[in-house]
């Protein structure tokens, strides 16, 4: 499934808790959206559990997959 379909089918989901719910209910599939996003981004691998703590300053000059573990 490409971009496009998932962000139509996002906006979708947005739309219509936020007319059926009103504002918390399209707060909520929001935040639950954000949440799944950053799950499946991890489960990927395309983040580590430490890149949520590290300060921005201990990285700069290095690529990202250049880190010295």
């Amino acid at each position: 499934m490409n971009m496009a379909v998932i962000g139509l089918v996002a906006g979708m989901a947005l739309g219509f808790a936020g007319y059926f719910g009103g504002f918390g209910a399209f707060v909520l599939v929001a935040a639950l959206g954000v949440i799944g996003f950053v799950a499946g981004r991890f489960l990927d691998g395309d983040l580590e559990p430490g890149d949520f703590f590290r300060g921005r300053d201990r990285d700069r000059g290095r690529d990202r997959y250049d880190r010295r573990r």
